[in-house]
């Protein structure tokens, strides 16, 4: 008869499964929602049950009945959106698997009755798996470890889902705001158009100068096709984001314009070993190591000897006294000595060390661009509003005051009209540049960076007139 459980006897087992925690995975996620909650104030409520669900849509239904902010936009997506609960859930069952990978194996009891004649035979055996025992310290360390990273991830998935709904925002909100611009130049196209038509009409315009005004209008319509499509997008991935149903979205409501800039900017960042140490890959990429050197130590033990067994033995025949004993199986490294399996973890443990030195230079960089491109985006955006935008309107000021006193013609004034019209554009694009660097900044100093944008670069020119528009 054989057994199943590695133990050095059932005295040994009993004690220390007494003495092993339970960890709760409910616990677990409470923490890394307190993480995101106190990092990026990113509330998260997963939804298990049909009253919680309905709950949540009475309070969607609630909020959807007002102008839609960026903050409500997040509070929307932690709870409705059924992608951000399916991920939830999914972090959950991750650690989870965590905390089962720190438990011991149960103990096998093996039962046997043999018959023969008159006579049974009845064998008992108890067994426990020797190595399982001797490594579960080690191996609840490295549960405790698993858990911990775990944890990091689901704060840092929190974020970035947060982040995702907090840019889609700004996006629809800034497509939403240049739509409406450009329904406004083209209805002013519109009007060019059958003024040039009509100039031409009694002789006072020319082939020439009525075309010019027929390909702005043209060009208007095309770009606000462009516009519709293009505020279409960023609305419904606003909707995906959000979780919303057609009905809900149909509802939706966002505000007429972008918030405006703030009034003062950030200090600059100092790029400091405790700004570091607080980011999240910082603390995943350490957790990462702290977990492969136990590893290690496990591997060490494991390589050796993969499969030791001890068992307590009681066997009882008619007639006869009971027999008592043990029983021990000692695999033999005859085949595998273990040596690739050391060699492995060796060269695991030194790629977990310069990915972690790596993590903690990318995050040095990451950071002063981020702050670099936050910077940018707000001295563009305040020259934009500060300058561009108020001298292009000081020029149509000017220029329709020399129109009054017939020092200029309706071509020129028509003509300067278009020159504003790509300076508005601009300053909506460059307003929302700004608040998507900031969102970008916030998940870079949390440690969940990503790609920014190509932003800063310069502008092909704007087909109505003045510099680059958005197509």
């Amino acid at each position: 008869m054989r057994g199943g459980l590695r133990t050095a006897g059932a005295g040994l087992a009993v004690s220390v499964l007494a003495g092993c925690a339970t960890v709760s995975v409910d616990r677990a996620m409470d923490d890394a929602q307190g993480v995101a909650r106190e990092r990026a104030g990113a509330e998260a409520r997963r939804i298990s049950s049909d009253e919680q669900r309905q709950q949540v849509a009475a309070e969607v239904d609630r909020l959807l009945a007002q102008p839609l902010t960026a903050d409500l936009a997040v509070r929307i997506a932690m709870a409705n959106s059924p992608g951000f609960q399916a991920m939830l859930h999914e972090n959950a069952a991750t650690m989870a698997a965590a905390v089962q990978s720190g438990r011991l194996i149960n103990p096998v009891f093996t039962f046997d009755r043999l018959v023969r004649g008159d006579d049974i035979d009845i064998g008992r055996l108890l067994s426990f798996q020797i190595v399982d025992l001797l490594t579960w310290p080690l191996r609840a360390q490295m549960a405790n470890l698993r858990i911990e990273q775990d944890k990091i991830k689901a704060a840092g998935d929190i974020i970035e889902r947060a982040a995702d709904a907090r840019k889609a925002w700004i996006e629809a909100v800034a497509a939403q705001q240049t739509l409406a611009y450009y329904r406004d130049v083209l209805t002013a196209a519109e009007a060019s158009a059958e003024l040039a038509r009509r100039m031409q009409g009694v002789g006072n315009w020319s082939r020439l100068q009525r075309a010019r005004e027929q390909a702005f209008y043209a060009d208007a319509a095309v770009q606000l096709a462009r516009a519709q499509q293009a505020n279409l997008t960023a609305h419904e991935a606003l909707v995906r984001l959000l979780g919303l149903d057609r009905a809900q979205a149909a509802r939706l409501q966002l505000p007429s314009r972008l918030p405006d800039l703030p009034a003062t900017v950030r200090e600059p960042i100092a790029i400091t070993q405790a700004l570091l140490e607080q980011r999240l890959d910082v603390q995943a990429a350490q957790r990462a190591l702290e977990h492969t050197a136990k590893l290690g130590g496990l591997t060490q033990v494991r390589s050796v000897v993969s499969r030791l067994e001890a068992g307590v033995v009681q066997n009882s025949e008619t007639g006869a006294p009971i027999q008592r004993g043990y029983e021990i199986e000692v695999p033999l490294p005859v085949f595998d000595p273990g040596d690739a399996l050391r060699a492995e973890m060796r060269s695991t443990y030194q790629a977990t060390v310069f990915r972690t030195r790596q993590v903690l230079l990318d995050a040095q960089s990451q950071t002063a661009e981020a702050y670099g491109a936050y910077r940018t985006a707000f001295d563009v955006a305040r020259h934009y509003r500060e300058e561009i935008v108020p001298l292009r309107k000081n020029i149509a000021e000017e220029n329709l005051l020399r129109y009054n006193g017939m020092l200029i013609g309706v071509f020129e004034l028509l003509a300067d009209a278009r020159e504003q019209v790509g300076s508005v554009i601009q300053a909506i694009e460059a307003q929302r540049e700004f608040w998507i660097a900031d969102a970008m900044l916030q998940t870079t100093l949390i440690g969940r960076p990503e790609a920014l944008p190509r932003m800063f670069e310069p502008a092909a020119r704007n087909p109505l007139g003045g510099g680059g528009a958005p197509h």
